[in-house]
């Protein structure tokens, strides 16, 4: 028994140890630095390209012509439980596959530590939409630029995925699904990866993210669109579904480079 106890008593002390010493590694590393995080988009196990032939599981070939979804409010976990939340300011960013760089955000500013955690919004979350204009900044005017506003009243749209669908009726027929708001649902979808390795945040290290976003699960994950029915996808429990269902699960973090 004074063995057993013994041996609990040694565990105990280096479970506490090995806590503070995770606790020690961050409260050791002072000042800030930038982290990035990437979003490479893919279809399925294909890399992403506009304007190549996909086959979703319901046997409908798709060729995308645009796609563009908003992240923002993103919140950085550190290896003892801290969080630290990009001010919301600066927590809005279009993700559009026709611009390279808008694919790679540069978040500045971050206090130095060991993160492991990401989380952050697919959207415009109900706080920031009742802002109103003024509490918008350029947001609005750069949303209209890209076609991802209806009217004010019903606000941003959060994901757009366009192009041409062939199925068993239709050929090259032109398909939308766009997401947001619809009705009083604000639909604003929230993902937290776990990170593979820790992002090292020094005023000398710049981690740098890679997250492998699949565009096939917006209209074929957990809710599948069949085009066939309709090729606009842009309202009701469709978009309630592809927000709630597919989009949570379009994010997966591939590596991080801390370089």
């Amino acid at each position: 028994m004074r063995l057993q106890l013994k041996n609990i008593a040694l565990a105990m002390v280096a479970a506490i140890a090995l806590t503070s010493c995770s606790n020690d590694d961050n409260n050791e590393i002072t000042g800030e630095g930038n982290l990035k995080l990437e979003f490479d988009n893919v279809y399925g196990d294909a890399d992403f390209a506009f304007n190549t032939e996909y086959t979703n599981s319901n046997g409908e070939k798709i060729k995308a012509t645009n796609a563009i979804y908003i992240v923002s409010n993103i919140v950085l976990t550190k290896t003892d439980g801290s969080t630290y939340t990009v001010p919301k300011s600066e927590s809005y960013f279009f993700v559009n596959e026709s611009d390279a760089a808008s694919t790679l955000l540069n978040l500045p500013n971050i206090p130095a530590g060991n993160y492991n955690k990401v989380t952050f919004g697919i959207g415009v979350d109900q706080d920031q939409f009742n802002a109103g204009a003024s509490g918008q900044g350029t947001m609005w005017t750069d949303a209209q630029a890209l076609g991802m506003t209806w009217s004010w009243a019903a606000g941003y749209k959060f994901v757009k995925f366009e192009g041409t669908t062939t199925t068993a009726t239709r050929t090259d027929a032109n398909f939308r699904v766009h997401t947001g708001k619809t009705g009083d649902v604000y639909n604003y979808a929230e993902i937290t990866l776990d990170l593979p390795d820790n992002a090292l945040v020094r005023t000398n290290i710049t981690p740098q993210v890679h997250i492998m976003a699949d565009l096939k699960k917006i209209i074929d994950g957990t809710t599948v669109i069949n085009f066939e029915e309709a090729v606009d996808v842009m309202g009701g429990t469709k978009v309630q579904n592809i927000s709630a269902n597919n989009v949570p699960t379009m994010f997966e973090v591939h590596h991080v480079h801390n370089d």
